[in-house]
């Protein structure tokens, strides 16, 4: 690896972040959500997924979205991403990282919050974290945030090592 992109990245998952019991709760919320709901045909469960992946999205795409995360992740691997995703700490591993690094991270999204970009950019030595102007996890190709993103990783990808 040569050079190190993060998009929407964290330090800690939720479970590891979490400071009160309302923050523990939410994350088991979100996991036993994940089991009872994600695979019925009702696409409500998911559809409180993709309002924190994409909230500024048409009701069309977050539909489309929530079929697709139905298509594509059985119930049982849901509910287990998210429990492993929750638990994620890589504080120490983060800090072992010696390639140039862009961490490019919505700056009001809903998913992860701005602060754990922070904390990675204070991890990795030498990273460089550019804020972008979005609530959405997943950046949309219609947004502003999209053209900047795409400006930001072409920069850092044609960057002479030197």
């Amino acid at each position: 690896v040569s050079r190190l992109v993060l998009v929407g990245a964290y330090a800690e998952g939720r479970l590891r972040r979490a400071r009160t019991d309302e923050d523990r709760r939410e994350a088991a919320l979100q996991i036993e959500l994940a089991r009872v709901g994600w695979g019925r045909d009702d696409p409500t469960f998911r559809r409180f997924f993709t309002s924190s992946f994409i909230p500024d999205a048409s009701p069309e795409l977050w539909d489309a979205f929530a079929e697709l995360l139905r298509r594509t992740t059985p119930a049982a691997n849901a509910a287990r991403l998210l429990a492993t995703w929750a638990e994620i700490d890589v504080t120490e591993a983060a800090s072992r990282i010696t390639v140039p690094t862009l961490i490019l991270h919505a700056r009001d999204e809903l998913r992860v919050p701005f602060e754990q970009a922070r904390r990675l950019a204070a991890l990795v030595r030498g990273s460089r974290l550019v804020p972008l102007d979005s609530r959405n996890h997943l950046l949309r190709p219609d947004e502003p945030a999209w053209g900047a993103f795409l400006d930001e990783l072409d920069a850092f990808l044609s960057e002479d090592e030197g």
